[in-house]
């Protein structure tokens, strides 16, 4: 799963590492109650709070995020701006090209129209909106397929296991955060994509494991098991324009969450999954243990302190990267494969009649176009393969 970040000509590479919660070694143990009924006359039903919920709104953010791809593919129209597009039989769904977005997607133009997250527009254009809307955008084809995938493999166990309202939560505050941090410290570029989020429920899976430890059984397999996922994701975000600051603060943010929202009573766990009917006026009593109530506080505190902090930061234009001389090396370590200059490229035109003259900024090429009245798209899309 990734958080694409995007130079103005220059998409981001995709890459994807997933997995679940698999049987007892990630979740409670379960009692048969067939086996408990055979035992006795006494008949059994399970206790409401341990009940399976029926998942529908993780599959409907995958439907939302999907429509949310079609229209703005239909808003890119590239037929229309771009002068060549990729699959071209599907009109005004078309792509950009491959040199300006190989994920198969829209131009950095309209990610930004559509809302992606942009500093300069969240800082001097009190548009705070875009660290919530860009969550819901993706750069191409290839970026939505590989979160949609993640988002099903793991958001589904987690509303069966813990409801739509909380894992709700958790999926959008996660963004949120993964999208502040993100803004602190790439200011340059756009930002786009579901993965902090995703993150966010993977650390609302880890914190979850932790707070809930004692009800677990192969803890220890399963903790380290988790602990590998989360580290190979984290990994993939070194890569070049990968936004891994936003898989970084959607996993603080979720892993902060978990024990806020995802606190299992602990008394009687096992004896009272269930309950005899006869028995039905006895309470089924929330029961904490001192650790889970104290990091449950912990958690509470540092969210309002690093949401309330971050956003004064945010809107007073700070810089992370000035303070911090190595963080960029969270998001990007050059090696001599590729390299982490993900500044926007800009280009020079001149229009004589119909002839349309580029020269690209940062490398000094220079390409003469036959083109008449050139639209702002159609140069971003000839510059972008002129200075790649």
């Amino acid at each position: 799963m990734t958080r694409a970040s995007m130079a103005e000509h220059h998409p981001s590479d995709i890459q994807i590492m997933v997995n679940s919660r698999q049987g007892t070694a990630i979740h409670p143990v379960e009692v048969d109650a067939q086996s408990l009924q055979a035992s006795g006359s006494i008949a059994y039903r399970e206790v409401k709070q341990f009940k399976k919920w029926i998942s529908w709104l993780i599959p409907s953010f995958v439907i939302a995020n999907i429509i949310m791809f079609i229209i703005t593919m239909y808003v890119n129209n590239c037929p229309k701006n771009s002068v060549t597009c990729i699959a071209r039989f599907l009109g005004r769904f078309s792509f950009q090209p491959l040199k300006e977005n190989p994920l198969l997607g829209p131009s950095s133009l309209t990610l930004r129209s559509m809302g992606a997250l942009e500093v300069n527009k969240v800082v001097h254009g009190d548009q705070l909106w875009r660290l919530v809307t860009c969550n819901w955008l993706h750069a191409g084809v290839f970026h939505l397929l590989a979160n949609m995938l993640s988002l099903l493999v793991i958001g589904i166990r987690l509303e069966q296991e813990f409801g739509f309202i909380r894992i709700g939560l958790l999926y959008v505050i996660s963004g949120f955060g993964g999208s502040l941090l993100s803004a602190l410290f790439i200011q340059s570029n756009i930002s786009v994509g579901a993965s902090g989020a995703l993150f966010g429920l993977l650390g609302g899976m880890l914190s979850e494991l932790i707070t809930n430890w004692t009800i677990y059984s192969n803890k220890v397999p399963a903790l380290l098991t988790l602990l590998v996922i989360i580290a190979i994701n984290l990994a993939v975000g070194i890569l070049p324009h990968v936004d891994n600051f936003a898989h970084i603060g959607g996993f603080i943010s979720g892993f902060l969450l978990g024990f806020v929202f995802l606190i299992r009573p602990q008394f009687g766990w096992v004896s009272r999954r269930y309950t005899s009917i006869t028995n039905s006026s006895i309470p089924v009593e929330h029961k904490f243990k001192t650790y889970q109530c104290v990091l449950w506080i912990i958690s509470v505190i540092l969210l309002i302190a690093g949401f309330t902090v971050g956003l004064v930061l945010l809107r007073r234009g700070f810089d992370a990267n000035r303070h911090c001389s190595w963080c960029h090396y969270l998001s990007c370590v050059p090696t001599s494969k590729w390299s982490c200059n993900s500044e926007p490229t800009y280009c020079l035109s001149h229009q004589v009649g119909n002839q349309l003259n580029l020269t690209c900024s940062s490398n000094g090429k220079s390409g003469t176009y036959i083109l008449p009245n050139a639209s702002n798209s159609e140069i971003q899309g000839l510059c972008s393969g002129l200075c790649n």
